[in-house]
């Protein structure tokens, strides 16, 4: 209860008013500053978002395809950061890079209708992104045109080639067939524009339906038996060959050596008789008994018989009486 006396009491009851009033009228103005900055904040954040969502990089081994509901608009070649519309446009990544395809196992027939099966696999690149697009939609699609090509080639090359001349290494008509297929590819893709191309196509390995393979081994068991038996003919013949080459030889060289040997004993007996004559002639009586002495060895062995008289200057040497 106020006192009416003190002049001060109406005043302390407005200032006990204004303190006990609820302080709620400022809240609505403030929840509204903040909503607005929260807004601002959100829809800052989704724009960085959606900026960051649509940036894409394009690094050296790539080429990077900008779509643009559905149709291709652009291609991005150099290596560097770039942005699309978002929403709009879509970005394809295809590799610059080679890359290797191994193809399905075909079979096929040989000229001389000998059925095979060749494995076969491709190195190839892209070389016109967007070209290859255009034809092929991707790059599933390119590889498959790609193998139908390929296919296609190998069939028409081996089929004027006979079997014999496609698994024997050694025989020359097979040629540098990888290289003809390559090239004859490469023409089909080029002719049809499929914006790839067909670095190398080797044939990884041949092989035959299992109905054929004994019939194919027993050929090939005979084929090298023939080649091991003209190896082992030839072989023959040069030793034979070597041998009566040596043989000639041999006997030529005796010949000569024996020629030379008589020559040479020839020369010595005529030096050794005229040495002797030289010397027996200087001493006429030690020459007759020396050539008496040399018809005794001649003539008497151990067990010779020689009945001549007593007094034959033959019995009288052989008793020791010389005079």
């Amino acid at each position: 209860m106020a006192d009416n006396n003190n002049p001060f009491s109406n005043l302390e009851a407005k200032f006990k008013s204004v303190e006990n009033k609820p302080k709620t009228e400022k809240a609505p103005a403030d929840f509204k500053k903040h909503y607005k900055t929260f807004i601002a904040i959100f829809l800052a954040f989704i724009v960085i978002v959606i900026a960051f969502a649509n940036v894409y990089v394009v690094k050296e081994g790539d080429y990077k395809i900008i779509r643009q509901f559905g149709e291709v608009v652009d291609v991005k070649y150099k290596p560097g950061v770039y942005m699309k519309i978002p929403f709009v446009q879509s970005v394809t990544t295809i590799p610059k890079y080679q890359m290797n395809y191994k193809l399905s196992e075909k079979e096929i027939n040989t000229k001389d209708k000998r059925r095979i099966i060749i494995d076969n696999y491709a190195v190839w690149r892209v070389v016109d992104p967007k070209q290859m697009i255009k034809s092929a939609g991707s790059l599933v699609g390119a590889s498959s045109r790609m193998e139908e090509f390929i296919y296609s080639v190998v069939r028409s090359e081996l089929g004027q080639l006979e079997y014999n001349d496609i698994i024997n290494d050694e025989n020359s008509s097979r040629g540098s067939l990888n290289d003809k297929i390559t090239a004859e590819v490469n023409n089909h893709l080029l002719k049809d524009k499929y914006g790839i191309e067909v670095v190398d196509v080797r044939i990884k390995r041949i092989d035959l339906p299992e109905e054929n393979e004994q019939s194919v081994y027993n050929e090939m068991i005979s084929e090298r038996q023939k080649i091991a038996q003209k190896f082992l003919s030839t072989g023959d013949a040069d030793k034979r060959r070597i041998e009566a080459e040596t043989d000639r030889k041999v006997k030529e060289m005796l010949a000569t050596a024996k020629k030379e040997a008589a020559i040479i004993e020839a020369e010595g007996e005529a030096e050794a008789a005229k040495i002797y004559n030289l010397s027996f002639s200087k001493d006429p009586e030690f020459y007759s008994l020396y050539r008496t002495l040399e018809s005794y060895k001649r003539t008497i062995g151990p067990d010779t018989m020689i009945i001549i008289p007593s007094a034959s200057p033959y019995a009288r040497i052989l008793s020791g009486y010389l005079k």
